[in-house]
Order: C-alpha cells, then structure tokens, then sequence
C-alpha cells in the first residue's frame, strides 16, 4: 500500500538518522554546553522527528594553570512530540586523548505559550572519564520570556555527581539575553555554578548565533569573575537540522 511504503520510508531514515547520530557522537565528542555557544538553555524543543546537530570545532579556556583545548565538541537533540527532547552532550580533550565530559537526558516543556515558556531538563552524567563509577544526575528549571526584538532565558538547579568518591553536590544558575537582528543574535551571559567545599565558578559573556541558511555558525566569549572560573573562554560551533517527517 502507498501509505504502508511511506511509513516504511520513513522508519528507513529515522534508522539511518540514528545510526548517524551513534557516529556522530563517537567521533564528535562535546561538552557540557546548554546551548551554544552559551552556558544557559532555552526553554524550547527541537520540532518532533527533528535531529538537530551542533558540532563544535574548538573550545579554549585559559586558566592560571595553562591554555585547555577541547575539540571536536557536540550536542545532538532529537525532537518528540508534546515538547520533549533526547539530549546528549560530551565532550573530548585532545592533549590527553581520552574523554572530559558525557551526559544524555532529556528536556520537556509543557507550558509553551507566545510570550512564556518553563520546562525541566534533567541529564545523567555518564561514567566516561578515566576512574569515574557510578552515575551523576544534573536538572534544572529551565524559562524563556519571548517577544519580536528579545529572548530572555533563566535557567536554575542542583547537581550530585556520585561518579567521584566522595560524591559532589552543587547547584548552577544562569541568565541569557538575546536580541533578535534578522539573520544576527547577539546574546550577553551571566552564569554561576559552585560545587559544595570549592569556589564559585562564575562568568560573564557576550555570543552571536548568525543564520547561513543551512547552516548556523555560532561563537561565544566569557570572562571569569570568580577564582574558580577560567580566565577567558573562547568556543566556535556549526549547527544544523534534519527533519524525517
């Protein structure tokens, strides 16, 4: 039947679709990055069926002890329908030749209206590190306020990483403002993340997602304003979407 071959046609490239994302994720490893190139999520979904890919070719972070690079880097999402989204995000350090980061979850936001959005996002750290055991567990609230010119997000939650011994426990918040300039959206940051016993990570940033049609590029720029944030941080990413509907 027409519509039987249809259906099959499409379970052919959401197979295909997920085999590419397996790939992807085990030669494009990234980081813990909301939404690049910023820290902060948005309280939105990719559209059901919808494989968004944003692959990071480098980040730097410049501390007191030297320069980090991290490249290639990735967040893959697939969309689902009532606003839910599979996240994953990991992330690789060249110079040591083995993993920095991994996590996969989820997102969901049930209020989703034209001015207002609130959702969660919760992800598992995974046990990908050289000595990690067990399993971490990352969630927060995610708000956007949205309208013609700006988008406002807020993100605020708590961490417990069991896959070190002791276990850590802190919490994490973050504020974006971005401005939409047709193809341009430039973005100002405040984050702060502090696990319990060490300094507060805290940063502040300017990023710019520009729209190429296909593709988008995107680029971000923080300054640490705390000891225990990186002095500078610097990350370049491409990003792109594929529906299989």
């Amino acid at each position: 039947m027409p519509g039987g071959g249809r259906r099959f046609d499409n379970c052919v490239r959401l197979f295909e679709a997920a085999a590419a994302c397996f790939a992807l994720c085990s030669l494009c490893i990234a980081p813990a990055f909301a939404f690049p190139p910023y820290r902060s999520t948005d309280a939105n979904t990719a559209d059901p069926y919808t494989l968004e890919v944003r692959v990071g070719l480098i980040r730097l972070n410049d501390t007191s002890s030297g320069t980090e690079i991290l490249s290639p880097l990735s967040r893959i999402n697939f969309g689902l329908p009532t606003k839910i989204e599979l996240i994953s995000e990991f992330e690789y350090v060249p110079e040591r030749g083995e993993l920095g980061d991994g996590a996969f979850g989820a997102k969901w936001v049930p209020i989703f209206g034209p001015t207002l959005s609130i959702g969660v996002e919760t992800l598992a750290l995974l046990p990908v590190r050289p000595g990690d055991q067990g399993l971490g567990l990352e969630s927060q609230l995610v708000a956007t306020f949205w309208s013609d010119d700006v988008r406002v997000h807020h993100n605020a939650g708590g961490v417990t990483d069991a896959r070190v011994s002791p276990s850590e426990d802190g919490w994490r918040a973050s504020i974006l403002v971005e401005f939409l300039r047709d193809q341009y959206r430039p973005g100002l940051e405040l984050f702060a993340k502090q696990i319990e016993g060490r300094g507060a990570d805290v940063r502040v940033g300017a990023g710019l997602i520009y729209d190429i049609g296909r593709f988008d590029v995107r680029t971000g720029i923080h300054a640490g304003l705390a000891e225990a944030a990186p002095r500078l941080s610097f990350n370049f990413w491409i990003a792109t979407e594929f529906p299989f509907q």
